[in-house]
């Protein structure tokens, strides 16, 4: 798989990841974190959430959205490929050795280090706003 290059491959890869996400509700900022490892442009960030919210992925309320529940979570057996070699996380920038990319339908994310790629896909809790 490639990285997606045009701006609606972008925005289709930045939907299914909300709609892959393991956490049921995070804030907002939570979840441009996760969509600024697709894209940094405000207005493309804007555009996927508002395409997932038309599409019924996600609800909406003030700073907090609701991720509805259809069992679509990352299968980490299936979609997480490591591979060996030298990348820059995309999520943090840290150097690692190995890359762990999600594949979607919609294209391939990554490379993310080891605890990066469990919050990107929201196994991993970023902060304490976040469980509440």
């Amino acid at each position: 798989m490639t990285e997606p290059s045009t701006r609606e491959e972008k925005l289709e890869l930045g939907v299914e990841l909300l709609a892959h996400l393991e956490r049921e509700e995070l804030d907002l900022a939570a979840a441009v974190d996760r969509i600024e490892t697709i894209t940094t442009s405000p207005a493309l960030t804007r555009d996927i959430l508002d395409a997932a919210e038309k599409r019924g992925i996600i609800d909406r309320e003030g700073a907090r959205l609701r991720v509805r529940r259809n069992g679509t979570y990352v299968e980490y057996d299936s979609q997480v490929v490591a591979r060996e070699g030298d990348f820059e996380c995309r999520r943090c920038g840290t150097s690692i050795s190995t890359g762990h990319f999600i594949r979607l339908d919609a294209g391939e994310l990554g490379p993310f280090g080891s605890s990066c790629i469990r919050k990107v896909t929201g196994r991993e809790s970023e902060s304490p706003s976040e469980s509440e």
